[in-house]
């Protein structure tokens, strides 16, 4: 079982920046390809962007939506278990409940198996 919990969410100017986090408990948090989906007010849950498992010394790889593409950078720190969403040049458009996943690499919901509560970030043009 992995918990997973999101912060750093709130209200931004559009242009501003914010960084999301998102808290592992499962000891194999490691193992676990994360992914960052938002959900905006009556549209459906899209995919944001992920981060694979340590392949070698820590290497990872990214893959992103396009619509984030160059604004939005996924990290992660295996030693404290914490996925991070970096989020600049913020558009109102971006507004949404962001939600952190842990699982299977890929872009759709099915693909991960655990799920945070969601933090929302609201930005005012």
């Amino acid at each position: 079982q992995v918990q997973l919990v999101e912060s750093g969410g709130g209200l931004v100017q559009a242009g501003g920046s914010l960084r999301l986090s998102c808290a592992a408990s499962a000891r194999t948090f490691s193992e676990e390809t994360m992914a960052w989906f938002r959900q905006a007010p009556g549209k459906e849950r899209e995919f944001v962007g992920l981060i694979s498992r340590s392949i070698s010394r820590s290497a990872t790889v990214t893959y992103y939506s396009d619509f984030v593409k160059g604004r939005f950078t996924i990290s992660r720190d295996n030693a404290k278990k914490t996925v991070y969403l970096q989020m600049n040049s913020l558009k109102p458009e971006d507004t949404a409940i962001y939600y952190c996943a842990a699982g299977n690499w890929g872009t759709r919901i099915s693909d991960y198996r655990y799920w945070g509560q969601g933090t929302q970030v609201t930005v005012s043009s």
